[in-house]
């Protein structure tokens, strides 16, 4: 399902491009990628080759345009059609590492970094969650000292999504004092001195996607790989995590869907007691209360993406679309394994990827809690 009116031709071209492009390269794989907790490096060059990953860039750097949302949620729809919301999370980690260096960094750097991430031949990472404080940015801990043309970087971050594989990585450090006035990012390549790349870490879902630890150690970065003026980089952060958290929220409302159109089908073709388990009015009544959620999560979500198109700055409703598109997603994959019953619990179906899939979208980008104290601020509380 989706609403025509926010979307044009063009948008619905690239949905068909994504549609065919899950289902020829990824859908014949998926079952197998996900057992494996990982996929082949050939899919990110693929993405790029189809266009795919160029969504949201300017043309200029290798991409379609970056003032058009739409384009960006019809793909990011299809993309999740893919039934792995770890995949989906790790092909498109160029989306939160890329726009702070495309919108801040300097010409020659977003020249020599952005095309090739744009097209599929290097993967780039954001980094700011450390060990010692997930969402409470203003206190990370990891440092950098200037010392001559370079910076030396020494702390470590964590749970990082294509962590294990990225060739760039867009990191926040302190370059200041405390607070928020003191952060800086710095883009820092693999092979860097002094950095190393921990083993990947095992989740609970997003199985596909490959998560890490970093450290640095008294690691050397080039000044010039600094994003943006020093100790402006809270700002950066908190500019990307606008649409950070948009695209948590269309990966929320479409994990829902998935799961309602598996426990519709599901809840047709099972029968119980001589009828098909849909003719049972708790059952009935379960699927309209879980088709009702999930068409106001996405329409919601829409609203507020139309909200940003107008260049509007949202971070109440942007807030809000995550949290209630994340607690429908939690909500609805639920109840779609108790529908599925027993096969449910099975990892051959796809209600029980997406069951542990839909946790993490409550937690990444800011968690639950940190969004309703967003809002409370916004309503002067």
């Amino acid at each position: 399902m989706k609403s025509t009116s926010y979307f044009n031709e063009t948008h619905e071209l690239a949905r068909d491009t994504c549609r065919q492009f899950v289902k020829k390269h990824i859908l014949p794989h998926i079952a197998d990628w996900e057992e494996q907790e990982s996929f082949p490096r050939e899919i990110y060059q693929l993405a790029g080759e189809a266009g795919i990953l160029g969504t949201g860039f300017p043309e200029a750097l290798g991409g379609h345009g970056e003032n058009d949302i739409f384009l960006k949620i019809a793909c990011s729809e299809e993309l999740m059609r893919s039934t792995s919301g770890g995949l989906v999370a790790s092909l498109g980690s160029l989306d939160i590492a890329l726009p702070p260096i495309v919108q801040w960094g300097s010409k020659a750097l977003k020249e020599r970094v952005a095309p090739e991430v744009i097209s599929g031949q290097k993967i780039a990472a954001l980094a700011i969650t450390e060990p010692s404080g997930g969402s409470d940015v203003a206190s990370l801990k990891t440092r950098a000292v200037k010392k001559g043309d370079h910076y030396l970087v020494s702390g470590s971050k964590t749970f990082i999504t294509s962590g294990t594989r990225a060739d760039y990585y867009t990191v926040a450090v302190r370059t200041g004092g405390e607070g928020h006035k003191g952060v800086s990012l710095l883009l820092i390549e693999k092979g860097s001195a002094g950095f190393s790349v921990g083993k990947k870490l095992k989740k609970m879902g997003w199985w596909a996607s490959d998560t890490a630890e970093l450290f640095f150690d008294n690691c050397e970065v080039p000044c010039c790989n600094l994003i943006g003026p020093e100790n402006a980089g809270f700002l950066a952060i908190m500019t990307n995590f606008m649409k950070e958290r948009l695209s948590l929220s269309i990966m929320a409302y479409m994990t829902a869907q998935m799961a309602l159109e598996e426990a519709l089908q599901y809840a047709q073709d099972r029968s119980a007691f001589g009828r098909p388990v849909s003719k049972f009015q708790v059952t009935r009544h379960k699927l309209v209360d879980m088709a009702t959620e999930v068409e106001i999560a996405r329409e919601y979500t829409y609203r507020v993406a139309q909200l940003m198109q107008a260049g509007k700055n949202p971070i109440k409703e942007v807030s809000m679309a995550k949290n209630f598109a994340t607690n429908v997603a939690e909500k609805v994959t639920r109840e779609a394994v108790q529908i599925f019953g027993g096969m449910g619990y099975m990892r051959e179906t796809t209600v029980e990827r997406l069951y542990r899939d839909a946790k993490i979208l409550s937690i990444g980008g800011g968690t639950t809690e940190i969004m309703k104290e967003l809002i409370a601020k916004q309503m002067r509380l």
